[in-house]
């Protein structure tokens, strides 16, 4: 994600009536997260009483379940036309169980479930909280293959309710599922730890277009409305998935080594956009010299009629607001750097997923670090420059959001969440001193060699510490410790002129996208 206005909004409680309804009925304090391991996982005896699980993350503990791993997901969206009327849907999980299960708990709010089955059986549910709790006629023994099928409706809430999950755009929906909105749309075990592949069926009226992630799988008729189905070629996070319903064009051209590439733009805006959009082919050539070949099926832009106050990274179909590419106050080095920065993603973040959310900034860092090298090298904007101002600032955004490894928890009504410059310029400013410490060759090495080892997976901070540890020949452990979790920002190597400053303006060193809105970053 990268924020370019700071309006993203912390989750606060929703209620709403019915014993079917499922929506966060507390506030996050009241949710009785219960941490286990897969292996303790013996779960519940059926007299007690449903209760919501979380698989332990430090920043968000509600999110996930114990219990299962998701294989894939089936998720079929009924549009109607209108914005004002909840979409219906059917999600079907194919899953296995790593522990017995007398409940199978999913992560689901803001929508009403109408029935839940197991393997093709009836089963009672129930809410609990943000759960939906789901009790089979008989446990699920460890190692089972199980399909469960929640008929229910998705709804696009505007006004008192938390931001993300769907998106209104002046044309339709679009989706923002980043950190914990993906269950605000569909029943899933939403953590980036247990990733999926995903099937994705929308079916819209006549005059809408409907794209998701990742390849076309089928175009059908159905009355008077048309329904498309896509198709991911590799694992995926809830975080990331994507639904684009709108009158919309899309431009089709083809990128290196014949990668097909897909922007799905407003058709009243295409020829405008065109110049922008033409730019991805030679920016993909640009990071795959970087880091190693493209990671997915299929790359392109979203460019929605929206205003949410940043881009998203969603896989192989990243999400813009128009706003970015029309207002004449950006630069052109700008755009082309925040476009990078959702490409970067692509590797960093997408194809190699965070394993908890304390391990975030190894997205933002890495997205971040590409994007102000792009700058540099095609716009002869000073990384070194970029990179002194962020270290007269880090101690402050330290103090603000805490180190980059290990990121403070989001206050409720933060505008910011976990999205902070600690995670965004603060994380970059490890990986410049990680390059000063170890030298360029082996930095990009190790860079080549993150997305390789990790790709399709998860990996965590001490992965990333090893490997650095194994591409410089030595213990880099006790260097690299107080540049991710110490309070106060480390000396930086060759440069030991660097100071710390009280405090820097988003011009000076924040990441101009987190820290002020984009008026001001373009100034």
């Amino acid at each position: 994600m990268l924020l370019t206005s700071p309006h993203k909004a912390a989750r606060p409680a929703t209620t709403a009536p019915g014993t079917r309804t499922i929506a966060s009925r507390t506030t996050r304090r009241l949710k009785a997260v219960l941490v286990a391991s897969a292996a303790s996982v013996c779960l519940v005896a059926a007299s007690v009483p449903p209760a919501p699980l979380g698989v332990g993350d430090r920043l968000f503990p509600y999110l996930g379940n114990p219990g299962y791993d998701v294989a894939a997901y089936d998720l079929s969206f009924t549009y109607s036309g209108t914005n004002s009327k909840p979409l219906q849907a059917v999600t079907t999980i194919d899953a296995l169980t790593t522990a017995p299960l007398s409940r199978v708990n999913l992560d689901f709010a803001r929508g009403k479930v109408s029935s839940v089955e197991i393997d093709g059986e009836p089963a009672s549910f129930a809410a609990a909280d943000e759960d939906l709790v789901v009790t089979p006629d008989e446990q699920l023994p460890q190692g089972k293959r199980v399909r469960i099928t929640v008929r229910h409706t998705s709804d696009p809430l505007t006004g008192g309710g938390r931001e993300g999950g769907w998106i209104r755009t002046a044309d339709g929906l679009a989706m923002a599922n980043q950190a914990d909105a993906a269950h605000l749309v569909f029943p899933s075990n939403d953590h980036p730890s247990d990733k999926a592949h995903f099937t994705i069926r929308i079916t819209a009226p006549d005059g809408y277009t409907a794209v998701a992630n990742g390849l076309p799988a089928g175009v059908q008729r159905v009355g008077a409305a048309t329904r498309w189905t896509y198709r991911t070629q590799h694992p995926m996070a809830t975080e990331l998935t994507q639904v684009s319903i709108g009158r919309s064009t899309v431009v089709r051209r083809t990128g290196p080594h014949a990668l097909p590439l897909r922007d799905v733009v407003p058709t009243r805006h295409r020829a405008a956009l065109e110049p922008w959009l033409a730019k991805t082919p030679d920016q993909i050539s640009w990071m795959e010299g970087k880091v190693g070949p493209y990671p997915f099926e299929t790359y392109g832009m979203l460019v929605a009629d929206a205003s949410t106050g940043f881009e998203l990274e969603t896989q192989t179909l990243s999400l813009f607001e128009r706003e970015l590419f029309n207002d004449p106050s950006f630069p052109e080095w700008y755009v082309d750097s925040i476009m990078v920065h959702e490409l970067a993603h692509q590797w960093f973040g997408n194809s190699v997923s965070p394993r908890t959310w304390s391990d975030l900034w190894l997205n933002e860092g890495h997205a971040t670090w590409y994007e102000a090298l792009y700058a540099e090298e095609k716009s002869n904007r000073s990384l070194q420059a970029r990179m002194r101002a962020a270290y007269g600032a880090s101690d402050h955004w330290r103090a603000a959001g805490g180190p980059p490894a290990a990121p403070k928890v989001p206050e409720s009504g933060s505008r910011l969440g976990i999205f902070r410059p600690n995670v965004y310029d603060g994380a970059a400013l490890v990986l410049y001193a990680l390059r000063q410490e170890i030298g360029r060759t082996a930095f990009e090495g190790l860079e080549r060699a993150w997305v390789s080892r990790h790709r399709d997976g998860t990996a965590t901070t001490a992965d990333f510490v090893s490997l650095a540890s194994q591409t410089a020949g030595r213990d880099l452990s006790g260097f690299l410790h107080g540049w991710l979790y110490g309070e106060k920002t480390p000396p930086m190597p060759g440069h030991p002129d660097w100071k710390p400053t009280v405090r820097q303006s988003a011009q000076e060193g924040a990441s101009p996208k987190v820290m002020e809105p984009r008026k001001t970053a373009a100034e």
